[in-house]
């Protein structure tokens, strides 16, 4: 029986490079344009995510193509409108990395306010002494949560437990859940302590973080963003940590990402990881799952249980 052709236009685990190969005709978009050129006539299946995502004109290079599978939860990048026309599934991977982000959301905040990498190269230096300051602590603050999906519940559960007053701003209250809906991100911006993205990108979310949001936070709030780089203007979150109109920010997402802009860089209160904040070997076994699912579904004749609905 002949196996079905998939092409990978991103890297991806070890493991799950090795269950594609074993049960398709695994193809891998070359890298730099080195590489062999992928059979495109003939791909049935693609596996993206939601930053490299899959274009209609992408679309049009694969007739053959019936099924896009976004390795993990976003799958912003995937032109949905063009794949309905086309008759092609598109698939995602939810609740597969929702623990793994909120555990970096966190681990972010604790080291932005205690400034971990601050004392840390201080005491390397010899400065114990002139590093003592007295630092913000999370017990009692404010935080302010942007989305209140699975990860922002996620990081709400972690917060209740450093003792934090939690909000959320986001399209609908979740009634069923013990944390203060804020219809305005300015007004949560300003009683925040913490304002941390968690929700999913695309035009509905592009640069909803911006110079008057920051300005509200203040000179004494930290921003972290796990959610995607295009919730930013990178701009005015330049300015802001420039001028100190916000205390830091800790970032595993850039709108130009993997470039860094130089100008963050110099900046000692900012923190960036890249984009990794979803990985970790649990989330990428549980996302590996969800696509062999997927694609075994589809290729046996039926609709995948995690196709999204465009």
């Amino acid at each position: 029986m002949t196996r079905a052709p998939v092409l990978a236009l991103i890297p991806l685990p070890a493991a799950a490079r090795a269950a594609l190969a074993e049960r398709y005709q695994l193809h891998e978009a070359p890298a730099d344009g080195k590489g062999a050129v992928p059979p495109w006539e003939r791909i049935e299946a693609v596996v993206t995510n939601g930053t490299t995502g899959l274009t209609a004109r992408q679309m049009a290079q694969m007739p053959a193509l019936r099924i896009c599978c976004a390795f993990g939860v976003g799958y912003e990048g995937v032109d949905t409108a063009a794949a309905a026309a086309r008759g092609i599934v598109v698939t995602n991977a939810p609740n597969t990395n929702a623990e793994t982000v909120a555990d970096h959301a966190l681990g972010f905040m604790l080291s932005l306010s205690r400034d971990y990498a601050g004392l840390t190269a201080a005491v390397r230096s010899g400065g114990w002494n002139g590093a003592r300051a007295a630092r913000p602590t999370l017990s009692g603050a404010t935080l302010g949560i942007i989305g209140m999906g699975s990860i922002g519940q996620a990081i709400a559960r972690r917060a209740q437990g450093f003792g934090m007053h939690i909000r959320y701003h986001a399209r609908h209250a979740r009634g069923e859940l013990p944390y203060e809906h804020m219809g305005e991100l300015l007004s949560m911006a300003a009683a925040s302590d913490y304002l941390v993205a968690a929700c999913p990108g695309g035009p509905a979310t592009r640069h909803i973080v911006n110079a008057q949001v920051l300005r509200a936070l203040g000179p004494q709030g930290f921003f972290v963003n796990v959610a995607r780089g295009s919730v930013v203007h990178t701009g005015d979150l330049i300015q802001a940590l420039q001028r100190g109109l916000i205390a830091g920010a800790g970032l595993d997402v850039l709108e130009t990402e993997p470039e860094v802009p130089p100008e963050l860089l110099q900046l000692a209160n900012v923190q960036i990881t890249p984009h990794v904040a979803g990985r970790s070997p649990v989330a990428q076994a549980a996302q590996t799952e969800a696509l062999l699912a997927s694609l075994a579904s589809h290729f046996a004749g039926h609709r995948p249980a995690l196709a999204v609905h465009a």
